[in-house]
């Protein structure tokens, strides 16, 4: 664990880590002030040392590659960090993978509703034998298994299988700790493209369960937070390329 250190109050120089690279150049030119304000806190959980400069990378990188996300750019740029902050090919690939595990939140949701609506309607489930479903057993072996997921596992057993023996892997690679499985498990969760509740309180029990702090995982929401500088990352240069054409196409008409 990255021990505190002081740097929370220090000030943001070109040397510290910049996650928008020069996507924020425009802005610093045109509002200063309001850059040097932005960048103090978006940059925080990276400057704060509360947690190692490869699992705040990985963080990020699982904010911006989230289904719920899909950050082109955001994405390439994380990728990029986190290798140089130290993680593999494999860590990366696996925070992808986890990214891919979050869509099963339409079933968590959709399930229990259409469970209400079936009785209500008189509707009864096919019949037949339930088959065989190692990967979901699997899955309770581990203690990972979540009762939101039984109502889509009551209607669609061998689906929910297969997608269990995808999400079984993530947890069975051994390429991240208990604790650190969590901590990115609650960025998921608590994004500002999900903040699905019920998800973000069980990986905090997790997360406290596997030994991580209070500190820890409020820099994990901190991160949450910096995704907002995207909005500026992304549409600084859009504003910076319109305003150059608008000044291209007004000195063309006054010639």
């Amino acid at each position: 664990m990255a021990t505190k250190s002081g740097a929370t109050t220090a000030p943001v120089t070109d040397q510290s880590p910049n996650p928008w690279g020069s996507s924020l150049d425009k802005l610093k030119e045109w509002d200063p002030k309001g850059a040097e304000l932005l960048l103090r806190v978006g940059m925080n959980p990276w400057t704060s040392g509360v947690l190692p400069r490869k699992e705040v990378e990985l963080i990020y990188l699982a904010l911006n590659c989230s289904c719920t996300s899909l950050n082109e750019a955001g994405t390439r740029r994380q990728i990029r960090a986190a290798r140089d902050a130290g993680a593999t090919r494999d860590e990366i690939l696996l925070v992808l993978k986890c990214g891919v595990g979050l869509a099963v939140h339409s079933c968590s949701l959709g399930a229990p509703i259409l469970l209400e609506e079936m009785k209500a309607a008189g509707v009864k489930p096919s019949g037949g034998p339930k088959p065989e479903t190692p990967a979901c057993d699997a899955m309770r072996a581990m203690g990972q298994w979540n009762t939101a997921w039984d109502p889509f596992y009551e209607i669609s057993p061998a689906w929910t299988d297969q997608f269990f023996a995808f999400g079984a892997s993530v947890y069975k690679s051994g390429l991240f700790t208990p604790r650190f499985l969590e901590l990115i498990s609650i960025a998921f969760d608590a994004s500002i493209t999900h903040m699905y509740a019920p998800g973000v309180r069980r990986h905090i029990q997790g997360a406290l369960k596997a030994g991580a702090s209070p500190e820890e995982i409020m820099t994990v929401l901190q991160i949450c937070v910096s995704m907002g500088v995207e909005a500026c990352a992304q549409g600084v240069p859009i504003l910076a390329e319109e305003e150059l054409e608008r000044s291209s196409a007004s000195q063309k008409t006054s010639a």
